[in-house]
């Protein structure tokens, strides 16, 4: 089997919140470049990146050059390809662009690999369980107002989500900080699992004062609380805390795992799967996380992220966040009585974009 082509769009989707009905900002998408990798053997491997923000349209042509690349050679053979690809691509990464686009291309080559073998990717990459908890994330933000967040909450827990997350970081004085993740905590109820993401706004000192304050609360985690590669000062509010802290997905590759880990940065990793190299990055992370006693938890795409996380032992909970779900014709669905997620048993990711959506929406 050979790959012959490939098919890329750059998707502009409304940037809704789906959850909970969250404000909308009138106007405001959401970029994503999708991927269909074809082989000579009539299988089509699918893949998406994004973050590429201004630089959408360079991020697709990255993914096409490199997918050009590619043509001809084996696509079971995926660490051969990507070698290749990194090689290619020569000190224009390892980050950036260049992991965005290698991952784009990783992930496809994983649903060929599951397609050919007639397996779903969970089985591929370990096949620990056939479903993982998952946590509803975007409904609860800071951009909200308060009067929203703690309606939008329960109205989480009917749809079955027995976790969800929140954020902080958008208030003035630490008071301020405290008395709104004490209401989403009593709009909740201390039965469900309530995480905190900062999205690096405080520094390490307000994340010790703060995060000391709110600890009544009892938090599941605390979501880069800082500067991500700040690993020394992350190693600090870790140490000071009762409440563990998450951390990792703003970085690329693997490397900066490794100094995370060994400072101690965090007790739970978080994995980006675009910025961790596609499937293949993300499992050698969790791999080197398990060897540190540290569980693993994703970030966005739970689409694709759901195989990944069953598949592991350290496998913690999925980010349910459904942003890219609209491109699909069917999506991974949460069981409502025990708020898991599931994972699709089709070969492959067991996804087909849905043509109509890509049409529609393509820049």
């Amino acid at each position: 089997m050979k790959i012959t082509g490939a098919v890329c769009h750059l998707v502009r989707l409304p940037a809704d919140e789906p959850l909970a009905g969250g404000p909308q900002v009138p106007g405001a998408v959401r970029e994503i470049v999708t991927l269909e990798l074809r082989t000579d053997a009539g299988i089509e491997g699918v893949g998406i990146t994004f973050f590429g923000a201004a630089l959408s349209r360079s991020l697709r042509a990255a993914v096409e050059d490199l997918a050009a690349i590619a043509q001809g050679e084996d696509p079971l053979n995926i660490e051969g390809v990507i070698k290749k690809l990194q090689n290619a691509a020569g000190s224009s990464g390892p980050g950036g662009i260049v992991q965005l686009a290698l991952s784009a291309i990783d992930i496809a080559l994983w649903d060929i690999k599951g397609k050919a073998l007639d397996l779903p990717v969970w089985t591929l990459a370990g096949g620990y369980r056939p479903r993982v908890p998952t946590y509803a994330s975007g409904a609860l933000m800071r951009t909200f107002p308060l009067e929203h967040i703690v309606r939008a909450g329960p109205m989480l827990k009917v749809r079955g989500f027995r976790q969800m997350k929140t954020q902080l970081g958008g208030n003035a004085r630490p008071e301020q900080e405290v008395e709104r993740i004490k209401l989403m905590r009593e709009a909740i109820g201390f039965d469900t699992d309530l995480m905190c993401d900062i999205n690096q706004i405080w520094s390490v000192h307000q994340a010790i004062d703060i995060g000391t304050r709110i600890e009544p609360m009892r938090l599941f985690w605390l979501e880069d609380v800082s500067a991500h590669d700040d690993y020394r000062g992350l190693a600090r509010v870790t140490e000071a805390l009762s409440t563990p802290i998450a951390g990792g997905e703003y970085v690329y590759g693997s490397v900066p795992f490794r100094h995370m880990l060994e400072a101690g940065s965090v007790d739970i990793v978080m994995i980006d799967l675009v910025r961790a190299g596609g499937v293949t990055g993300l499992l050698k992370i969790a791999g080197m996380a398990q060897a540190f006693n540290r569980p693993v938890v994703s970030h966005l795409v739970p689409e694709f992220q759901v195989h990944l996380i069953a598949a592991i032992p350290n496998g913690l909970t999925v980010e349910y966040m459904p942003w890219s779900a609209p491109l699909w014709e069917e999506v991974p669905t949460v069981d409502k009585a025990s708020g898991d997620l599931v994972v699709p048993q089709r070969p492959g990711f067991g996804l087909k974009f849905d043509q109509k959506v890509l049409k529609k929406y393509s820049a």
